[in-house]
Parts: C-alpha cells; sequence; structure tokens
C-alpha cells in the first residue's frame, strides 16, 4: 500500500474528532470506510474506533487519530476528512480524487 498516498485529515476534523470522543469517553479516533451503496455506487462510513487495526493507515492530527482499512484505502488514496458546519447542518465531509462523480448530499461517489 505505500505506493498509494495516505489519507488526511483538517485540522477541523481532528478538532471535532477530539470533541466527539471526550464526550463519549472514547479515544479519539475516526474510523473512514467505504460501503457499497448510497445513491452514487460508494458511500462513506464514519465512526469512532476503540483500536487500530494492524493493516489499518493511520494518520494523526492535534491528537485526533483516522483510520482507514486497506480495502477502503484503494477507493481514497489521496483523500482528505474535514469538517464543515454549514446552514444545512454540519458533517464530516471527503475530498476524494478518485471519485468520478459524487451526489448532492456528498456522502457518495462512484469511480
Amino acid at each position: 500500500m505505500s505506493e498509494n498516498p495516505a489519507v488526511d485529515m483538517t485540522p477541523a476534523a481532528a478538532a471535532r474528532v477530539a470533541a466527539i470522543a471526550a464526550r463519549q469517553g472514547k479515544p479519539a479516533i475516526l474510523r473512514l470506510a467505504v460501503d457499497g451503496g448510497g445513491c452514487a455506487g460508494f458511500q462513506y462510513r464514519f465512526g469512532l474506533a476503540d483500536t487500530v487495526a494492524e493493516d489499518d493507515m493511520v494518520a494523526e492530527r492535534d491528537g485526533a487519530t483516522l483510520v482507514v482499512d486497506p480495502i477502503s484505502l484503494d477507493l481514497l488514496a489521496g483523500s482528505a476528512v474535514d469538517y464543515v458546519e454549514s446552514l444545512g447542518g454540519a458533517a464530516f465531509q471527503v475530498t476524494n480524487p478518485n471519485a468520478a462523480s459524487g451526489c448532492g448530499c456528498g456522502t457518495s461517489f462512484s469511480i
């Protein structure tokens, strides 16, 4: 997997992960995965993780950790996770250079 660039997270995403984890009494580890489905073919799945798996790609920023499994990493290499607040709400968003198209809600994509 070393030929693939890592997935990164912005300071805003790291701060939000740390805040959520502190409120829930969990480690500040955000797991990003890709599942089949969504309106464009693949969808992003976020969740707090208790541990880091041996084969996870790991990115750390400002005391928070982002982990991605090797299968999802193939679809996410070079991506960045951000936390965005707007009139429509607040959410984690992925800027994915591998996505050929996305959906209007920003939670799914196609290759």
